[in-house]
Parts: structure tokens; sequence; C-alpha cells
């Protein structure tokens, strides 16, 4: 079985190509220069290269012997919308865009279990290397699954990762069932009747209406929710207007929802549009609702999680696995992935520094080893032949 030694000969160039993916990040469903490095990167190791899947999305396909397991390695790619205030050599050179969630250690990660897997081939089946654009909310996965990911690429299951800072490198955390919460995006707009500032009672002031939308809606996950479901509803954004002495037209709020099973988006969605509606009739003006689900609950695969975290345990002792870690609040698209095909999404300690999301954020090299050396190992495990 694979070990933490085997990657020392090229952790070298993985650090290299980690800190290039780094200086050019690339955002969502735009990953082309990341993309082409990726193929040319499996097509040097002589694995089969499918590109375009999804748009900038590439899958690499790699067959040892005549197995017919089959299992799929998801990284990401994208980088955020947001400057980097590091001071690096290899800061990014892309202004207003920098890799601040770590996408660049996933794709190295994902190529040194390529180039593990390649020269080793200890394993019997095949195995589908998913590089997948667009994570940060552009929809990659599902652009990739609706482009037949998992039709051209049969997988029995499907294996994910994200380094987590704050958990200590050499550690791993997994949650079976659900692990991270689905989220939507909504916005309410009220339309009322403008006038004089000084003349309100010529409008219809849409200002009250959805001041106090903003205020009802923080009752649903007190009022509507079970206690022991768990859910938020956080409304981020206000606007209306644009001069001092005018009552606007128009006025919105919108926010974020986050929560553990669709079926429970579907009622959050449905007591907004409920309140805001009968708020706004309330202040004589009307309300529409626009809701966009943008992830899908992720749930782990309990059988899926507890091989990730046995396989994690081989790697670095049972005590450095915590496989009942807390569900979390924050989403992750690899959830589309795992509603198709039973798969396990663990976190990689990647020890103190900025958290995820920062301008200062920079992923941290020394967890190279312990995401190649899992991806590898959850392959060998699964595909074991009968002997090497």
């Amino acid at each position: 079985m694979v070990s933490l030694r085997d990657i020392d000969p090229y952790l070298d160039e993985l650090t290299a190509l980690r800190h290039d993916l780094h200086a050019h990040p690339e955002i969502g469903m735009e990953e082309h220069r990341t993309a082409d490095l990726v193929a040319r990167e499996l097509e040097r190791l002589g694995i089969e290269v499918h590109r375009g899947v999804g748009r900038t999305g590439v899958v690499g396909v790699l067959r040892v012997g005549n197995g017919e397991g089959a299992i799929g390695l998801r990284a990401d790619m994208d980088a955020l919308a947001m400057a980097e205030a590091n001071d690096l050599p290899y800061r990014s050179t892309i202004p207003g865009m920098m890799h601040a969630c770590g996408h660049d250690g996933h794709t190295t990660m994902l190529l040194g279990a390529a180039r593990y897997l390649a020269e080793t081939r200890r394993f019997n089946g095949t195995v589908n290397l998913i590089f997948q654009p667009g994570e940060e909310g552009a929809g990659g996965a599902e652009a990739m699954i609706a482009d037949g990911l998992f039709e051209r690429f049969p997988c029995d299951s499907v294996f994910g990762m994200h380094n987590r800072p704050g958990l200590d490198v050499g550690q791993y955390r997994i949650t079976p069932g659900p692990a991270m919460a689905g989220g939507a995006f909504f916005t309410v707009t009220v339309e009322g009747r403008g006038a004089h500032g000084a003349r309100p009672e010529d409008s219809i002031d849409p200002v009250p209406a959805v001041a106090q939308i903003t205020l009802a809606l923080q009752t649903i996950v007190s009022r509507n929710i079970p206690p022991e479901e768990r859910a938020v509803v956080s409304i981020t954004r206000l606007s209306g207007g644009d001069a001092f002495n005018v009552i606007p037209q128009t006025a919105s709020l919108g926010g974020t929802i986050r929560c553990f099973s669709r079926a429970l988006m579907e009622k959050i969605r449905e007591r907004i549009e409920a309140v805001a509606a009968h708020t706004a009739e309330a202040y004589g003006a009307r309300a529409t609702v626009s809701f966009r689900p943008i992830f899908a609950p992720l749930i782990n695969d309990k059988e899926q999680a507890a091989l990730y975290a046995d396989a994690a345990a081989e790697l670095v002792g049972e005590g450095a696995v915590d496989r009942h870690g807390a569900a979390v609040m924050g989403s992750e698209d690899f959830s589309f992935m795992t509603e198709r095909v039973p798969g396990a999404y663990i976190h990689v300690g990647a020890g103190a520094g900025r958290t995820l999301h920062h301008e200062l954020y920079d992923f941290n090299d020394a967890v190279i080893p312990y995401g190649v050396a899992l991806y590898a190992s959850i392959v060998e495990r699964k595909l074991a032949p009968e002997a090497f």
C-alpha cells in the first residue's frame, strides 16, 4: 500500500506546480490555462485525457488490468474573484483573482495521485481522475454531470477532499451521512409607488415593507423548522433608493439559506415567498422572490466514508482520524456528484494559518503528500488486485 514517503521523489515538482497554479488563478468556468496544464500533465503520464467536459473540466482515465470496478477521484480547479494581499514569490499575477480556497493545492494533489498510480499501477480496474471547474458557485459539478460525466466515465464510487485550516497537518476529519449544508441565494424585490420624500402620503413606500420582511424572515428557523433540524437564513444585503428626498419605487433584500435536505430547502423557499408576499401586501405593495439553489446538501455514503477513514488511518494512525466530525453549514458542489454516485468527502488538516476565502490565505504545501497518498490509498483499497 502507498505511504507518505512514496511521494517524496517528486514532492518538489508538485510544489512548483502548485505555485504555478497559484500565480495564474482562473475563476469558475474560465479555467482554460489550468485545464490545459492538467491535460498536458496527464498526457505526459500516459493517461487517456478528455478535455472540455462541462466546458473547462478535464477527465483522465487510467485503466489497469481487467477489473470491472471503477472509482472517481475529484479535485476542483477554480479560483475566487478577489485580490490577493500576500507578498509571495508566486502571488497571483491576475488582478482581482486569487486561489483563496486552496483549489490550486487540490488540483496538485490529484495530479500527484495520477502520477503515483500511473507509475505503480498497483490496482485492477479503472480510475477516473475528475478535474472540475466552477466549484465556487458557478455550477461546475452540474455542468460536468449534464455533459454525461457518469455515463461517459462510469464510477462505482467517487471521492473528494478539501484542505481544512485549523486542523493539524497530518490529521483528517470526515462526517458520515449529512456532512455539508445545501445552499441557495434569494432576492426579494418589493414594488411600491415612488414619491417626493416630503409627501409620503402620495407613495406606497417599499422601504418599511422590506424592513419588516427582513425581520419576519428571521422567524423561519425559530418557528417553522423542527428543533432537531439545522438551518440558517441570513439576510446579507439591503438596497433601495438613490436620493435623500425621494421615496423609491422599489426596494430589495437578499441573502442565503443553508440546510441539510432538499425537502427542507423547499420548505424554506415556500416560507420566504409567503412571508414576502403577505407582508408586502399589508403595506399595499407587491413582492417578487427569486430563489436560486446553488449547492445540494453533501451526504457522505456511510460505507464509503468508513473506507475513506480506514485509508486515512492506515497512513497516519487511527488517532489522527476523526471519523465523526460535526457537519458544517458551508456548502460544496461535490454534493451533486454524491447524489448520483455513492461517495465521500474528507477534510485534510492544513494547520494554522488564514481561513479560507481570506486575502492572505495560502495553501500549505506540507499538506500535499497527505492528499496525494489518500487519493492513491483509496484506489488501492477499492480496486485491490488479488496480489500485487
